[in-house]
C-alpha cells in the first residue's frame, strides 16, 4: 500500500509539473499564427475582436488552416470592418453571403449571425452582457451563462432551427468545446498576448477547460478525467481536476493539454 500510494504521489507530481512546463511552452505569441485565434487577433478594436473571436470559435472544427481560411473569407465579406458592418450594412449587402459554408454551416446560419449581430450591438456596447448576465459572481463555472446565452441566441421570431445545432448548451449535455474557447480567449488575463482579456465581469476562475478530442485523449492519458463520454460533465469533471492546480486559472492548461495532444503524446511507462 506504501508503494501504490508512493507511486500515485510520483504520478500526481509529473503530471503538474508536466501541464505547467508545456502551458508556458505554448502560451506564447508563437501558437497564434497557425491557430484560429489568429483571427480575432488581425483586429484591434473590441466588437471587431468579439465579433471575430465568436465566429472564428463557432466555425473551429476541421483543419485549422481551412478554419482560418473561412474566417479570412467571412472577414473580406464584412470589409473586414464586423463591428461597422453588422451595424449598418443594408439587405442588399447580404447576397454576397449566400455562398457562403464551412461544413454543415451554411448561408442560412451565416445571415442569422448576421441578425443576431445586428440587433444585439444595437442595444449592447461589448458580447460579454450576452454571457454575463445570467452568470452569479459566486457561481462556480460559467454554466449557467452557457445556458442563458444560448436561449437568448435563439429566442427570436426569425431563428432557424437549423441553426440551434451551432450554439451548444450544456442542458443538451453538449461540452460546449467551442464557446468555452470562445470566452477563454476573451476573459483570461495574463502577460503572454495569446487570450484578450477584454472582459470583466466574468472571471478566470469560472471558465470550463474546452474538451477538444486531443485535450480529451491527453487529459485521460493524465488521469485527469474518469467519466468514459464526452459531454459536459466530463468537462466540468477536468475543469475540476485543474481547478486543484491552479484555483484561479483552470483554462490556462487547455494550452498544454491542446499542446500535449498536437505533439502525439502517450504517457511514459516509467511515469505511470
Amino acid at each position: 500500500m506504501p508503494k501504490i500510494n508512493k507511486e500515485l504521489s510520483a504520478f500526481k507530481t509529473y503530471v503538474a509539473d508536466l501541464l505547467e512546463e508545456k502551458a508556458d511552452q505554448y502560451n506564447k505569441p508563437d501558437f497564434i499564427p497557425h491557430d484560429p485565434i489568429s483571427i480575432p487577433h488581425r483586429f484591434s478594436k473590441k466588437q471587431d475582436i468579439e465579433i471575430m473571436g465568436f465566429w472564428a470559435s463557432i466555425l473551429a472544427w476541421g483543419q485549422r488552416k481551412t478554419i482560418i481560411n473561412k474566417c479570412l473569407e467571412l472577414a473580406k465579406l464584412m470589409d473586414n470592418a464586423p463591428h461597422d458592418f453588422v451595424l449598418h450594412h443594408e439587405d442588399s449587402d447580404l447576397k454576397a453571403f449566400l455562398n457562403f459554408k464551412h461544413r454543415t454551416f451554411n448561408a442560412t446560419d451565416t445571415l442569422y449571425f448576421l441578425h443576431f449581430f445586428q440587433q444585439y450591438y444595437r442595444q449592447h456596447d461589448s458580447l460579454e452582457h450576452a454571457f454575463s448576465r445570467f452568470v452569479n459572481k459566486n457561481d462556480i463555472t460559467i454554466e449557467n451563462g452557457l445556458i442563458g446565452f444560448h436561449d437568448l441566441f435563439t429566442d427570436s421570431e426569425n431563428f432557424p432551427q437549423r441553426t440551434k445545432k451551432h450554439i451548444a448548451t450544456p442542458l443538451r449535455k453538449s461540452s460546449c468545446k467551442r464557446l468555452n474557447m470562445f470566452l477563454r480567449w476573451m476573459v483570461r488575463k495574463d502577460d503572454k498576448g495569446v487570450d484578450f482579456g477584454i472582459w470583466s465581469d466574468i472571471k478566470p476562475a469560472q471558465l470550463v477547460c474546452p474538451c477538444d478530442v486531443h485535450v480529451d485523449r491527453v487529459a485521460r492519458l493524465l488521469g485527469l478525467i474518469k467519466r468514459p463520454v464526452t459531454d459536459w460533465q466530463t468537462a466540468m469533471e477536468l475543469t475540476a481536476s485543474l481547478r486543484t492546480l491552479s484555483p484561479t486559472d483552470p483554462a490556462r492548461y487547455d494550452f498544454a493539454l491542446f499542446g500535449l495532444g498536437i505533439e502525439g503524446y502517450a504517457t511514459p511507462m516509467s511515469a505511470r
